[in-house]
C-alpha cells in the first residue's frame, strides 16, 4: 500500500544524505511538509548547515529554485516584483520577482523588517500575489523554505503571528554529534570538492504525487480527530499562552499524523502519529505571555503540558 511513499522518502533522503551529514529527524520532517504541501521554517544558530540544507533541498526537489536573502533593507518589491516601464512597448509590465519559483529559500527570514516578512502571506497561503489590483499566479509546487536565527539573536525582528501560522512546520536545528561533525569536517574541510548533489539528479513529480496517493488511504479515526481537536482547545485555555492553536494549526496536525502514520506503513493514524508531530507543528504557532516568559515558560513547556494533560483515545 505504502510502498510509493516508502520509495519517494528513501529517495529524498538519499539525495539529501549526499551533501548533509547526521540529519535524519530533519529530513524526516521536511519530507512530511513536502508530502502535505506544507511550507518549512528551520530555526537554529548560524553555522549548523540550514542554508546548505535547504539549498540541497531546492536542488532534490527539482524545478525552479530562487534564493533571497533577509537583511534590513529588503523591500516587499525585491520579493514580489513590480511594474516597469518597457520602452518597447511605451506600457508598463510587470516583472516577477523571486518568489514565482517553485522553490523559494528566504535566508534568515528574520533579518528582514515586518513589512517585508508580511509580504508572503498571501503568496504561502494562497498561492498568489495582488499587485496594482491585478492578481498574479504562482507555480503549483510552490514551496516556501525559510531559514531563521533564534529571535534574541542581533538584528533580528520577530516573525508576524500570521505569517508563523502559515509555516506548516517548524524544525529546531542543534549542535550535531561529536561523530556526524567528525564527518563534516571530512567531507567539507578541503579547498576544491566536486558539487555532491549535482549527479544525483532531482526526484520525479509522478514520484511526489504517487506518494500524496498513498496518504489519502490512511484511515483516521473520529477519535484522532476529537484528540487533534482537544490539543487544540487546551492550548487555547493555557494560562500561560496569550494565542493558542488556530484551526489551520489543529489541519496541519492532523495531515502531519496522517503523513507520519504511512510512512511507517500504518493503514490508520494512532495517538503516537500525533504526539510524535505536536512539537514540530503547534511550537512556534503559540505565543506565550509576557509575564510566563518573565518565568522561563517557552513553548515546547507548554507543548510537555498538553501532552500530559489531554487524555489519549483508546
Amino acid at each position: 500500500m505504502n510502498e510509493a511513499l516508502t520509495s519517494f522518502a528513501q529517495r529524498l533522503r538519499s539525495i539529501l544524505g549526499t551533501a548533509v551529514i547526521g540529519l535524519d529527524p530533519v529530513v524526516r520532517l521536511v519530507t512530511i511538509a513536502i508530502i502535505a504541501r506544507g511550507h518549512v521554517l528551520v530555526q537554529g544558530p548560524p553555522g549548523l548547515g540550514k542554508t546548505l540544507f535547504s539549498k540541497t533541498l531546492a536542488a532534490a526537489l527539482g524545478g525552479t529554485y530562487n534564493r533571497v536573502q533577509g537583511t534590513p533593507d529588503l523591500m516587499p518589491s525585491d520579493i514580489i516584483g513590480g511594474h516597469l516601464f518597457d520602452s518597447t512597448k511605451g506600457a508598463f509590465v510587470f516583472r516577477p520577482g523571486p518568489l514565482f519559483s517553485d522553490v523559494l529559500l528566504v535566508d534568515e527570514i528574520n533579518r528582514a523588517g515586518p513589512k517585508t516578512q508580511s509580504a508572503l502571506l498571501e503568496a504561502m497561503e494562497e498561492r498568489q500575489v495582488s499587485v496594482d489590483r491585478s492578481s498574479y499566479p504562482l507555480p503549483a509546487a510552490f514551496l516556501v523554505i525559510a531559514t531563521q536565527n533564534p529571535h534574541d539573536f542581533e538584528g533580528t525582528y520577530p516573525l508576524p503571528e500570521s505569517q508563523l501560522d502559515r509555516f506548516m512546520l517548524r524544525i529546531d536545528m542543534t549542535y550535531p554529534s561529536r561523530a556526524d561533525e567528525t564527518s563534516i569536517l571530512g567531507q567539507y574541510g578541503r579547498l576544491n570538492q566536486p558539487d555532491p548533489i549535482a549527479a544525483a539528479g532531482p526526484v520525479t513529480q509522478q514520484m511526489l504525487d504517487a506518494a500524496r496517493a498513498c496518504v489519502d488511504a490512511v484511515h483516521v479515526a473520529p477519535q484522532l480527530v476529537a484528540y487533534v481537536l482537544d490539543l487544540a482547545q487546551a492550548s487555547r485555555e493555557q494560562q500561560q499562552v496569550s494565542l493558542g492553536l488556530s484551526t489551520r494549526g489543529a489541519l496541519a496536525l492532523l495531515r502531519a499524523a496522517r503523513i507520519a502514520a504511512a510512512l511507517r506503513g500504518s493503514e490508520f493514524v494512532a495517538p503516537d502519529d500525533v504526539k510524535e508531530m505536536l512539537p514540530p507543528v503547534v511550537a512556534h504557532r503559540l505565543v506565550i505571555a509576557p509575564e510566563a516568559l518573565l518565568e522561563g515558560i517557552t513553548e515546547q513547556t507548554v507543548v510537555r503540558r498538553l501532552l500530559e494533560q489531554v487524555a489519549v483515545p483508546r
